[in-house]
């Protein structure tokens, strides 16, 4: 990938820190700047190895393949989904909650998780807040239905184009039976900043994370958030009905 790892993770991670969801209070100047002017990288990766859930995932894929968590393969596979993330394991998995653990998730919640493990648990954003639960590591935010959504890295293809906000097409989670499934198509409009998603047309495909449009998708990351998005919801259907009851 052409852009540098930090900056990468920097655009998901920049609207959870605004929001104060997550990440050190000093970390959203060199999130943006990363981003933008693709300078300020080594405080933006400091500050996200801070980021309480974030960083322990980046870590372990790292370390399953001998990456730098930080090299653009390795966030890829945790925001968007790629290879990396296939046959991680269920032990290595594991650890990773522990680790977590560590990171503020309740040790209750750590033995929970644990005893309901899928049988191919994932590695990817969507699956961590449809399966531990988005908010549990740092119980800043309930987890609910809704905020799962905003939290998920979602795909959605831009209808219109407005003064600072794109109208976008998407298919929202909803919960049907006791699982998770991706609805029907809905549209919205999202407000979004031009030098983030600088010159979107009608057709792209952006990933939104917290109702803000953070990175314009080439066809194959599109096919492969859909593709992860897809067997992370399979994977946390498993265990769900075990886990809690989602509002």
């Amino acid at each position: 990938m052409a852009e540098d790892g930090a900056a990468l993770c920097a655009r998901f991670s920049l609207a959870t820190n605004r929001l104060q969801y997550c990440g050190p209070n000093d970390a959203e100047g060199p999130l943006y700047r990363a981003i933008v002017e693709g300078t300020d990288l080594d405080r933006a990766r400091n500050a996200l190895r801070r980021f309480e859930a974030l960083y322990p995932y980046l870590a372990a894929i790292g370390e399953r393949h001998q990456l730098d968590p930080f090299d653009a393969r390795v966030v890829e596979a945790y925001w968007i989904g790629n290879r990396l993330l296939d046959d991680f394991g269920r032990e290595r998995f594991i650890a990773l909650l522990h680790t977590l653990g560590r990171r503020g998730l309740p040790p209750r919640t750590v033995d929970r998780l644990v005893a309901h493990l899928p049988e191919r648990p994932l590695p990817h954003h969507a699956f961590h807040v449809a399966y531990v639960g988005v908010g549990e590591v740092t119980g800043h935010v309930p987890t609910t239905l809704a905020n799962l959504e905003a939290c998920r890295p979602a795909p959605a293809r831009v209808t219109r184009c407005l003064p600072g906000e794109l109208e976008v097409e998407r298919r929202p989670l909803v919960v049907d039976g006791g699982r998770l499934e991706l609805g029907p198509p809905t549209r919205e409009r999202r407000p979004f900043d031009p030098r983030i998603v600088p010159e979107p047309r009608v057709g792209d495909w952006v990933a939104l994370h917290w109702g803000h449009p953070a990175l314009l998708l080439h066809e194959a990351q599109r096919a492969a958030l859909e593709e992860y998005t897809r067997r992370s919801i399979a994977a946390a259907n498993e265990a769900l009905p075990a886990l809690r009851t989602l509002r």
